[in-house]
């Protein structure tokens, strides 16, 4: 069994989604997804945690350029495999009370954004990575550019330069790894023994970095997120927060310091320096948002800048954070959006200043609210209390001030996430709140889910934490000992 089962059934899965039509597609879509679900979970089941690379493939793909379909996941993948294969029979569901125009096409663009999502996450191949990087930017561009809102064509074009823009540098700077590599290959761990100096190092630093700062998104390369995820349709806005700017981080983490130690120990200051001046502005902006849904895509930047911190910290604790948050953003992320959803599709406005009194008239909707906008605050007993915590100790062990700049995430996000709950949930209800219907069906179903995952990550994060330990603890020290060995 290898990961090519995992990568290839959401690409046959959305071929066969084009056949069905209405609302059978969207059935048909949720089924399919969840077979993803389960076969990950039987990866799980199978899975070692250790340092090794598992389930792997290393088949000939264009054997004449060095060009491999190589792939293989360890505990750092698991990590993203979950993430993806978890959110996106959610995120269908979410949509279940909708109905779309060529809704399979819809669908099927969400399934093979799936699969390329999954190539990034497993690739051990720097070509076939960046296959997978554009593949699944093509079903998010025609997902927004679709379906989105009034200015959605405007939107998804910035968004597409700019992503596409970091796309082609990073491509540049794999090829030029290709080209220094004596076997002539792609492959992954020959590019790590690559002895490059210092100023070659730096600029592949640039290149890589530029391509992810923009996917994340870092200050300043976040200008395109706040408009793309307030016109997206709400499952692609999802998809971005919740998985999709994971591609970034994760390449921080497998591809981009590991390449370039020397590189990383020139611009580590900076890139932490970029993340934390993103935490504050973006938490200051958000402060001042009046749309609901803007204000999160805000508040994603923020959280996303101190997950970035702690990565270019490069600790064990740093890293180990990085990794739990990641899936927490991600299911918090989906949660809070999907909140907004529910506001908007009921109430037709996200304008927090005309919202109050909804928890007098739909108390289960008022619940999960709160639970959500508790784990996103990270309170302690939640899961975003867990990788926060540890983010800030990592980055506390190479600078203490750096550490409490970081930490401004947690205290000004708790002001204005539970302004924006008290805002809209309390108070006399107006002509529009007052018949508020309260939550059902697919909606009950995926906030519950939802919740229960915040509470239980919260209580017990161990069983996260246990499958990367391994992975990220080789990671760190090899990395780390590359750097050493390579510093003059």
């Amino acid at each position: 069994m290898t990961v090519s089962l995992l990568i290839f059934l959401p690409v046959i899965a959305a071929a066969l989604v084009l056949f069905f039509k209405n609302s059978a597609a969207k059935h048909a879509a949720l089924v399919f997804s969840l077979a993803e679900l389960v076969l990950a979970g039987v990866f799980l089941y199978k899975f070692v945690p250790n340092a090794t690379t598992q389930f792997a493939i290393v088949t000939p793909w264009i054997p004449k350029f060095g060009i491999f379909f190589n792939a293989g996941i360890d505990g750092i993948s698991m990590i993203m495999v979950l993430l993806t294969t978890l959110l996106v029979p959610l995120i269908i569901l979410t949509t279940y009370k909708h109905e779309y125009k060529n809704a399979n096409a819809f669908y099927a663009l969400i399934l093979f954004m799936q699969a390329g999502m999954l190539v990034v996450f497993t690739a051990l191949d720097g070509f076939l990575f960046y296959v997978g990087w554009e593949a699944a930017l093509i079903p998010i561009y025609f997902i927004c550019s679709l379906w989105g809102g009034q200015n959605r064509i405007k939107v998804t074009i910035k968004f597409f330069l700019y992503t596409f823009s970091g796309s082609l540098i990073m491509l540049v700077a794999i090829i030029y790894l290709y080209l220094q590599s004596p076997q002539k290959t792609y492959d992954l761990a020959h590019f790590y023994n690559l002895s490059l100096h210092a100023g070659q190092q730096s600029w592949i630093f640039w290149a890589f970095f530029l391509a992810f700062a923009i996917k994340m998104p870092l200050f300043p390369f976040h200008t395109w997120q706040p408009d793309t995820y307030a016109e997206a349709p709400s499952a692609g806005t999802m998809m971005l927060s919740g998985i999709m700017l994971k591609m970034g981080i994760y390449g921080v983490i497998r591809w981009l310091i590991p390449l370039v130690p020397l590189g990383y120990d020139r611009w580590w200051d900076t890139a932490i320096v970029l993340s934390i001046i993103g935490i504050v502005y973006a938490s200051v902006i958000a402060f001042r948002q009046k749309d609901g849904k803007r204000l999160i895509a805000y508040s994603s930047i923020a959280h996303v800048g101190l997950i970035s911190a702690g990565i270019f910290a490069w600790t064990y604790f740093g890293m180990q954070g990085a990794m739990i948050q990641m899936l927490s953003h991600g299911i918090n992320v989906v949660g809070m959006f999907f909140i907004w959803e529910i506001i908007s599709s009921r109430l037709n406005t996200r304008q927090i200043s005309e919202l109050g009194g909804i928890a007098k008239v739909a108390p289960k909707f008022a619940i999960a609210f709160l639970i959500i906008t508790l784990g996103t605050v990270a309170l302690p007993l939640t899961n975003g209390f867990v990788g926060e915590f540890l983010l800030l100790a990592g980055i506390s062990q190479i600078n203490l001030v750096l550490a409490i700049f970081a930490g401004l995430t947690m205290i000004f996000g708790a002001v204005y996430m539970l302004r924006m709950y008290k805002s809209v949930m309390y108070g006399e209800t107006n002509a529009l709140t007052a018949v508020f219907a309260d939550i059902s069906g697919s909606e009950k179903l995926v906030l519950g889910i939802i919740c229960a995952l915040i509470i239980v990550i919260g209580v017990y994060p161990q069983p996260i934490l246990h499958i990367s330990d391994a992975a990220v603890k080789q990671l760190v020290d090899q990395t780390t000992m590359k750097f050493y060995q390579a510093k003059p």
